[in-house]
């Protein structure tokens, strides 16, 4: 390949110091990326000082202002330039930078900061005087008196007014205001007993755009409070709790049912003791315990939050600390993993409310159009009238022409009837698939096919995981040509693979021998597999390839050996089919996590009905 301008021309190189101001704004490139990154920083500043109340304020996205106040422990009049000096930090000592305890440690915020916008510091400790610095462009001001209460206040106008070109690279207003909305959000999570406020002072007029109070009580509480908050009502009605401790590593935090699932990642929430982090080992392990309930283009909505002894946990080695890498990632990921399944499998067969609330809206008739003329209380039915009018419109018993023609299948009532079980008593079937069922307090309709699915694949499930998995030795082994660096890599997980029904050997150089697959598999093609599971074992340190194409294979199976839409059932199948679901862990939804069935609450019917 020609190079058209060589990096290094004819000369010889000279290699020369760069001043501070550069040397910050070059730092500034990596640790402000945008206006959200630095409102990132300042917050966790605040938190690190143990703030118990932070506000921001923002105009234009960020790019003219940003604000962050904070009541924490304040600073001295003495600190402040030493504050705005690359590598000065309070929260390490430098002895061991795996001991890390606190959002920040590197020191490099602040000077950024400065070097690429016009900043003000004012602080003040409990007992103390008041102090404030300006810097702009990376030139210190002396430090001056000034009134405050005790805490910190750091305003930052005019971001990247010292590198114009970086503000072309911005977005727009609206989408940079998302972006800090995102990072606040994510911080309050992180933090429920701190109170947050997010306020835009762009059009004039304050707007708030997030607001959440301090949180107190119990850590699940305080939790599931700031949780409804943050990510909604509808998330916390629909999570299951999780507290899992294993080998010196804790899961804590909510995990949504599978009919709970969003169109995107946009509900998932991580962190690693406290710290908010995008880390793909860990987005993979919380798609891998739903990999049995959700399909592809659905992602789980979760809050998690993984504790460990900070030495276990390397926290430095992402610009902005979005990701972080574990001593044992193995062990971390199969917490996950095994606290998700166990989590989903004694939700039992729960389903999401929302799917409840999404059928009576479409129940709904259209708006009609308003009144020609105002309505008066005084002419308005009353309610003897009204009760009166229904009992008029109710058709008789011995109404001829009701009976003829029924569009369902009706069953009696049975004496012992099961309407105090979760899913009820079924009392008709309509359209060859769906079960109507009578509960104490209301109706649940059974799609009797996808329920069916769920309970023969679960049944299939447990009789392969009780035999063991069956292999199929091949008669003539399957030679696979990888680099020697991806057969090393494949080899060094045989035995875990062998444990799934695939048999690798070595066959010299970077050929591995494909001796024995897992029976249900049937004909495999042996080379794309390997490729799979070596891009799963590059990315996670693991893999649940194997696992994923049996499950596939059984889920088939179930599908094809199911209830067919169009049968018609009896009463005591239909019963049976409930009972069954009510006592087998995932019946709620199917194996592509739509849901099996939908209850809708007797108060919902009758006001759908204009009862209520």
């Amino acid at each position: 390949m020609t190079l058209l301008s060589p990096k290094i021309g004819a000369a010889r190189p000279v290699i020369r110091q760069l001043d501070e101001a550069a040397i910050n704004r070059i730092a500034a490139g990596e640790v402000v990326e945008r206006p959200a990154s630095a409102v990132k920083e300042l917050v966790e500043n605040a938190l690190d000082a143990g703030a118990r109340r932070v506000s921001v304020d923002i105009a234009d996205g960020g790019k003219t202002l940003i604000r962050v106040t904070d009541d924490g422990c304040g600073m001295t009049a003495g600190d402040l330039p030493l504050a705005l000096s690359r590598h000065a930090t309070s929260k390490i000592d430098g002895s061991d930078l795996l001991d890390i305890r606190s959002f920040g440690f590197r020191g490099e915020a602040l000077p950024s900061l400065a070097a690429v916008g016009r900043l003000v510091i004012t602080s003040r400790v409990a007992g103390g005087e008041g102090a404030a610095v300006t810097v702009s462009a990376g030139r210190m001001e002396p430090v001056r008196p000034a009134a405050l209460g005790a805490g910190t206040v750091v305003e930052l106008r005019d971001l990247f007014f010292a590198t114009p070109a970086r503000l072309k690279f911005l977005r727009t207003d609206r989408a940079e205001t998302q972006a800090i909305a995102e990072v606040v959000r994510r911080l309050a999570l992180a933090e429920p007993e701190v109170g947050f406020t997010l306020t835009d002072h762009s059009a004039g007029e304050p707007r708030l755009l997030f607001r959440a109070e301090a949180e107190g009580g119990d850590l699940f509480d305080a939790l599931h409070r700031r949780v409804a908050r943050v990510v909604g009502a509808d998330f916390a009605e629909n999570a299951l709790r999780i507290d899992v401790a294993r080998e010196g590593l804790r899961l804590q935090g909510y995990a949504a049912l599978p009919t709970y699932s969003r169109g995107s990642g946009v509900a998932q929430f991580l962190f690693v003791n406290g710290r908010p982090v995008l880390d793909r080992m860990l987005l993979g392990a919380l798609r891998a315990g739903y990999m049995d309930v959700l399909s592809r283009d659905r992602y789980p909505a979760a809050v998690l939050n993984l504790i460990c002894d900070p030495q276990r946990v390397d926290v430095n080695v992402h610009p902005a600390k979005a990701e972080v890498r574990f001593r044992e990632s193995g062990e971390v990921r199969g917490l996950i993993v095994t606290a998700l399944r166990q989590a989903l499998a004694g939700a039992g067969h729960r389903a999401s409310t929302t799917v409840a609330g999404d059928t009576l809206e479409a129940f709904r008739p259209e708006a009609a159009a308003p009144p020609a003329a105002r309505i008066y209380q005084m002419d308005r039915p009353s309610a003897a009238s009204v009760a009166r009018s229904f009992a008029f419109q109710a058709p008789q018993a011995a109404m001829p022409g009701l009976a003829e023609a029924p569009a369902a299948r009706v069953e009696e009532a049975p004496v012992d009837a099961a309407e105090d079980r979760p899913l009820g008593a079924a009392r008709a079937q309509i359209h060859g698939n769906w079960i109507l069922a009578q509960t104490a307090r209301g109706l649940v309709i059974v799609d009797q096919h996808a329920a069916h699915e769920r309970l023969v694949y679960e049944r299939l499930k447990r009789q392969r995981d009780g035999a063991g998995i069956a292999r199929q030795v091949l008669l003539i082994p399957e030679i696979v040509e990888l680099s020697p660096s991806d057969a090393a890599r494949l080899l060094e997980a045989a035995d875990e693979l062998a444990a799934l029904g695939l048999v690798l050997e070595p066959f010299g150089g970077g050929a591995v021998a494909v001796r024995e697959v897992p029976a249900i598999l049937g004909k495999v093609e042996a080379a794309p597999l390997l490729r799979d599971i070596l891009d799963d074992l590059a990315d996670l340190g693991s893999s649940d390839r194997l696992q994923a194409r049996m499950d596939a294979v059984l889920s088939r199976m179930a599908c094809h050996g199911s209830v067919r839409s169009g049968r018609a059932l009896r009463a005591e199948e239909m019963n049976a089919l409930l009972r069954e679901m009510e006592a087998t862990p995932l019946s709620g939804q199917c194996n592509h996590g739509r849901p099996t069935y939908v209850e809708l609450k007797l108060a919902d019917i009758e006001r759908l009905f204009g009862r209520r």
